[in-house]
């Protein structure tokens, strides 16, 4: 863990070092993930079942290519009362709060006479990738799914791999807790090629979404503008802005719950008390001993963790908007959190005073837990409805309204030395 103090000389170079740093994997995939997408579109099932049994270790055409609804459904019945009633919660509250995005249609005439507005529309066919393996999350499933169900998407495809055949059954449960219409048992960049271009048994869609492995995201990336993807995400990230009136173990415990998820997750708290941050470095090692995930939460802390004792949290804002944080927690007084929030320009979401841990957010509050890492919250938001959206703009115009604005479209039109634009409008007046 990196520990720096912003009263020490060579404090900003550490910092840009740090801000720097890159944690995405280093192996260049691009590459290979190129050949499977080339792969995917020559031989189709061909293509995914082979590499299915290389990786997966089982023959889809033996046991089977997809689940079904009943198997899902089953699921759902079979999971213990205290886990279902927790996804169920969890299902509602996303709902409700991604209800409430619902992007509104307009429509009206301007003072020209003109008629214009725009009218929302979802797209016909969205894709879910839900990882195998260590990072199989129902929770994710409720994140990428529910939002294409209220946006009115009428197909919503789910991809996962299933490692020696078996499955997740509360991912299945999520599954159909959120209304997914397909489930396929392919994974990796051969999934999200399948449902970019469409095999003999898997119809295309229009967008992907959800979390993955490098070669995941990087098939997302070559695969942008032949369907719609959320975003190219890096390893998860959180920021805790802490004073010492917080318990250490409180804090320790939410740097972790970002540590754990993957040996290049990166954890930062910002403190303005030397004390409280040696505090919190104890108890975080003393957590780690005691997770089933403490190899990698201490590989993820030893290399990437940081610890800043700052003069004052709200000086510090500045350095926490050039971190750009995919979480970021505000763990003071109300009052406090409320104008520190105000300081805030870059993070994906922001998690308000001492009883607000990032894990809240990751379950059962509402908003999406897919954000934007490596800095991106510069420039992109979280998973919403809109990104299972398209926005139709239209016009109409009068004989009226077309003498009034006409004459300057084809003055434009001339400008630009394109005759044809000019002609097709001056033919009307």
């Amino acid at each position: 863990m990196q520990r720096l103090d912003s009263s020490d000389i060579g404090f900003a170079d550490a910092f840009d070092a740090l801000v720097n740093g890159r944690r995405e994997a280093d192996a260049d995939v691009s590459s290979a993930v190129a050949q499977t997408i080339k792969d995917v579109r020559a031989h189709g099932d061909v293509t995914l079942a082979d590499m299915t049994q290389r990786f997966d270790g089982f023959d889809l055409n033996t046991a089977g290519w997809q689940i079904d609804a009943a198997q899902c459904k089953a699921a759902y019945d079979a999971l213990e009362p205290e886990l279902r009633d927790a996804l169920t919660l969890a299902a509602k509250r996303i709902e409700a709060y991604h209800k409430a995005q619902l992007p509104e249609n307009r429509d009206y005439r301007d003072s020209d006479n003109v008629r214009l507005g725009a009218r929302w529309s979802a797209v016909d066919a969205a894709g879910v990738y839900v990882p195998g393996g260590r990072a199989a999350y129902p929770s994710s499933v409720l994140m990428n799914a529910i939002p294409a169900k209220v946006a009115g998407v009428e197909r919503i495809v789910m991809v996962t791999p299933t490692p020696r055949g078996e499955t997740n059954q509360t991912v299945m449960a999520a599954a159909y807790l959120a209304g997914v219409d397909e489930i396929w048992r392919v994974g990796g960049a051969q999934a999200i090629a399948a449902l970019a271009y469409g095999t003999e048994r898997i119809r295309p869609v229009d967008v992907i979404t959800g979390p993955g492995n490098a070669w995941v995201a990087e098939a997302k990336r070559q695969l942008y503008g032949v369907v719609g993807i959320d975003m190219v995400a890096g390893p998860s990230e959180i920021v805790v802005v802490a004073d010492a009136q917080n318990d250490p173990e409180w804090i320790a415990a939410d740097l972790l719950s970002q540590a754990e998820h993957d040996p290049t997750s990166q954890s930062i708290l910002f403190t303005d008390n030397a004390d409280f941050a040696t505090q919190v470095a104890a108890a975080v090692d003393a957590q780690i001993a005691t997770l089933s995930t403490g190899a990698v939460a201490r590989a993820s802390w030893a290399d990437f963790g940081a610890i800043i004792v700052v003069e004052n949290l709200e000086g510090a804002m500045p350095l926490v908007n050039r971190l750009a944080a995919e979480h970021l927690e505000l763990a003071v007084d109300d009052d406090r959190a409320e104008r520190l929030f105000d300081l805030v320009r870059h993070a994906g979401s922001v998690f308000l005073g001492r009883m607000t841990p990032e894990a809240i957010g990751d379950y059962v509050a509402g908003p999406n837990h897919v954000l934007p890492t490596g800095r991106r919250a510069r420039f992109a938001s979280g998973l919403s409805v809109l990104d299972f959206m398209k926005r139709t703009s239209f016009i109409a115009l009068d004989q009226q309204a077309i003498h009034k604005i006409g004459p300057a479209a084809a003055t434009l039109a001339d400008a630009e030395g394109l005759p044809a634009h000019a002609a097709s409008v001056r033919k009307r007046l």
